[in-house]
């Protein structure tokens, strides 16, 4: 089983695997009847200075990305979501839906790649 990424105002592509928002912000625009969710995950997301702080800018993705697996590294909440996700990852694949824009600067990105390290994936 594998972790995929999407993005939460596209179309589902796969609704046969565990759909976690990993944004801090609800998006705009999408009813959670039809966001086809199974956790909400909003902890997870980066905080909100750092969020603010990173603007979506791809120039400061680089040091987001520190200042995000270090805030990720400190959380109480990132062990029990490491633990819900693994299990999850025994039975079907893992969906993280995001709503940033740029589909290659977000913290879904970051936070793919954080597990897949933990997990040696």
């Amino acid at each position: 089983m594998q972790i995929k990424l999407e993005r939460i105002y596209t179309k589902p592509a796969d609704l046969g695997g565990y759909r976690v928002l990993v944004d801090r912000l609800w998006p705009r625009g999408i009813s959670k009847v039809n966001a086809q969710l199974d956790w909400w995950a909003k902890e997870i997301g980066p905080s909100t200075d750092l969020r603010k702080w990173f603007g979506h800018d791809p120039e400061k993705f680089t040091e987001f990305t520190k200042k995000y697996v270090a805030e990720l590294n400190s959380s109480e909440f990132t062990r029990g979501f490491l633990d819900k996700i693994k299990e999850q990852l025994k039975t079907q694949d893992v969906i993280f839906l995001y709503g940033a824009k740029d589909e290659t600067h977000n913290q879904a990105i970051v936070l793919k790649a954080y597990i897949e390290e933990t997990f040696q994936v």
